[in-house]
């Protein structure tokens, strides 16, 4: 199957639009916080939060927005176009679907909640359109054209890493309830009191959980050799190398690498988890970014044996 030049176009559109709302709350965070290192130190931890204005936005807006540029030139150009669009669309409905209940619960001035909203609005309208252009637009490919597929190298290295990934991201969500206070549940998941969340995110609980079924599904994929693990991989790892960036960021600036001899054994784990993800996330893109296509012959799609379908 291939792409209409009517689904690209639209395609390309709507992923234009969905990184102009990133960039429009990126660029109020940097104006209201006196600059891009402050927001930064709140993104990861390392700075005094105290005399910061609380950001809308998270490190997890940097992935989305270089996951919409890719797209929209994959919508282009890309044989695999149209699973592009429809992966894009999926990740942006499965981040973005808790801000509908949970931008109106925020602690935060109402022009800046109906704004969000409204955004949210927009990011999920536009997360359905690529699903639909990508799934709507298919046309049989011609003679001789190329096809997506999966990883055929490499694969069994994006399995192990990503499903590695998301059996220690599960792992801490199950050790969360017996460190942080029973009253943070169900917000953790949901959103709402007693939690503050920037604007334009969900909950901490929701993103973890839609982080570890999208590590597994693009693991699974690539294991198998499915298309939709190249573009649910690359995304999947640009979130493992954002928290990689981020937890390592806060060992450097708090000179705890120092004292991890001397720490107890969940400091010890947790700094082991913010190195893993930082080595494990850039192999993911390495390996899944490397292109891999295959034509298909003048007798039609390929069978399972190499002859024509």
């Amino acid at each position: 199957m291939t792409l209409t030049r009517g689904a690209r176009i639209t395609g390309a559109v709507l992923c234009a639009v969905s990184a102009l709302l990133v960039i429009v709350w990126l660029v109020r965070d940097i104006r209201a916080a006196d600059g891009p290192v402050a927001v930064w130190e709140h993104w990861s931890g390392t700075g005094d939060l105290r005399d910061v204005p609380l950001t809308t936005t998270s490190a997890a807006a940097l992935v989305l927005l270089a996951a919409y540029a890719a797209a929209a030139v994959a919508a282009l150009r890309s044989a695999s176009a149209a699973l592009v669009l429809v992966v894009t669309g999926a990740v942006t409905l499965a981040l973005r679907l808790p801000g509908v209940w949970t931008v109106a619960d925020a602690s935060a001035p109402e022009h800046l909640r109906d704004r969000a909203l409204i955004t949210t609005c927009a990011a999920l309208a536009a997360g359905i359109g690529l699903v639909v252009a990508g799934v709507a637009g298919r046309r049989p490919a011609p003679e001789g054209a190329v096809r997506p597929v999966g990883p055929r190298r490499g694969g069994a290295a994006v399995f192990l890493l990503l499903g590695s990934q998301a059996l220690i991201v599960a792992a801490w969500e199950i050790r969360q309830p017996f460190v942080y206070p029973s009253e943070l549940y169900p917000a953790w998941f949901i959103g709402g009191g007693p939690l503050s969340l920037p604007l334009t995110e969900g909950p901490p609980g929701w993103v973890a959980v839609t982080h570890v079924l999208m590590f597994l599904a693009a693991a699974g994929g690539a294991l198998t050799g499915a298309a939709h693990a190249r573009p649910l991989g690359l995304i999947a790892g640009g979130f493992v190398l954002s928290s990689g960036v981020l937890g390592t960021a806060r060992v450097v600036h708090y000179e705890m690498y120092e004292r991890f001899f001397d720490a107890d054994l969940e400091a010890q784990l947790n700094m082991l988890t913010s190195v893993a993800a930082l080595i494990a996330g850039p192999v993911v893109i390495i390996v899944l970014a490397r292109k891999d296509v295959e034509r298909i012959p003048a007798g039609g799609v390929p069978g399972p044996w190499g002859g024509g379908g």
